[in-house]
């Protein structure tokens, strides 16, 4: 058994905030707070974020130390090849009793969480996990038979429907009493090697991580372009879409929280039968239950990062090209729209929404190589790097899902979209 001082671990992961934390708010409920990140990226097997999205944490990371700090405590950071072997030290260091931390969804986090829960419980410690990341469960959404959904429009239509709204967003606590954190003191975390600082300072220019600035972002796009959203997002020269799936994919703004604004401006925009900004939002709210899904295909079918869900093109003749797979990422095949898309995220982090169709499409209906190469490209390179959302997309523009796109429907990557 743990003895102590009583106070709970709180185990930040991907939900950097102080607001609509129920993992936070759970911990500050039962007394004295020890807040910990651990930076364990060898755990992620063969996904180690990239460059961009390491730039992301390194700042949010900063950013949440702040806001704890400003509130009374401190976020211990720790560095470790083993999530479980450094939460039970810091248990063993602060006296903790109880470890409260948020689900992940990701075959990898599910197997490290349900370790944790096994290993921390036999020590005595009680450990409790929250939703902070979804609308709803995923296993709290099923078809009449008890089953998982196999089509998003299905899954979708039954989440908008569910006889119980989604939890209303909580607000950030007042004041977080810390606990005793004099025995296990912050590691310096490495997040970028000497190369990479120079074109990391150029991300600063266009991008400011962390919660607070998330909820800025949020607030300009609702009360600015979500209106026109139906008209323009198809717009890939211009700010049409929200710019939130950074802040969403590392938890700096709540999905809840997010659900609920929109929610609001639906009905505003329905008493003033205003249809161009009720068109907007229901398609917006789509973009957010397609990420729902990302969670829910991840949590119901762990392969589907790794392999087709339709099991019959389990052995398609992909063309194994290193040669076309270089001229693809490098902006080199020729077609000026695939080429100056591939050429933005190299040195960006970022693709409008349309463009990634368009180059993705590209490499798997054109160049033909194996959507797995593209999707730990994509891992490699992108801002918004999520491995949940990057697996239904490219199996969806793959055709590889039950309601995919079919192989031979190919995006023209010589048009612009307007």
């Amino acid at each position: 058994m743990v003895v102590g001082g009583g106070c709970s671990i709180v185990w930040f992961r991907r939900d950097l905030r102080v607001e609509d934390n129920p993992a936070l708010a759970a911990g500050v409920r039962a007394g004295s707070v020890v807040a910990v990140f651990i930076w364990a990226p060898e755990e992620e097997g063969p996904y180690y974020p990239g460059r961009v999205s390491r730039w992301w944490l390194k700042q949010s990371l900063s950013h949440l130390d702040s806001s704890l700090r400003s509130l009374g405590t401190a976020l211990v950071a720790k560095r470790s090849t083993d999530s479980v072997s450094s939460l039970l030290e810091l248990v063993k260091a602060t006296g903790a009793t109880q470890l409260f931390f948020n689900h992940l969804y990701d075959p990898l986090s599910l197997i490290r969480d349900h370790r944790a829960k096994e290993v921390l419980t036999a020590q005595g410690v009680t450990v409790r996990s929250f939703n902070a990341d979804l609308l709803y469960e995923p296993w709290e959404v099923s078809d009449e038979q008890g089953r998982p959904f196999t089509t998003f429009a299905d899954f979708w239509e039954r989440c908008l429907s569910m006889p119980f709204d989604p939890e209303a967003p909580l607000l950030p606590p007042k004041r977080i009493i810390s606990g005793d954190i004099s025995r296990c003191p912050s590691d310096t975390l490495v997040f970028e090697d000497e190369s990479e600082k120079g074109s990391n300072a150029l991300l600063a220019r266009a991008w400011s991580p962390g919660w607070s600035n998330a909820d800025k972002a949020l607030t300009t796009f609702i009360n600015g372009p979500l209106i026109e959203y139906s008209e323009n997002r198809r717009k890939a020269d211009s700010a049409t879409t929200s710019f939130l799936s950074p802040h969403l994919h590392f938890g700096e703004v709540s999905v809840r929280k997010l659900f609920h604004l929109v929610r609001i401006k639906q009905v505003l925009w329905a008493n003033e039968g205003n249809k161009a900004g009720e068109e907007s939002v229901n398609l917006f709210l789509k973009s957010i239950g397609l990420r729902e899904y990302s969670r829910y295909m991840s949590f119901n079918h762990p392969y589907s990062l790794e392999r087709p869900l339709l099991g019959h093109l389990k052995f398609f003749p992909w063309v194994v090209d290193e040669n076309y797979f270089k001229a693809w990422r490098q902006g080199r095949t020729g077609y000026p729209l695939v080429d100056a898309g591939m050429r933005e995220l190299w040195a960006t982090g970022w693709l409008h929404d349309r463009i990634r169709v368009v180059v993705s499409s590209f490499f798997v209906k054109v160049l033909q190589l194996p959507w797995r190469w593209g999707m730990k490209y994509f891992w490699d390179t992108l801002l918004d790097a999520d491995l949940e959302s990057d697996a239904l997309g490219w199996q969806y523009i793959s055709g590889t899902l039950p309601d995919g796109r079919e192989f031979d429907r190919i995006d023209n990557p010589q048009v612009d979209f307007k």
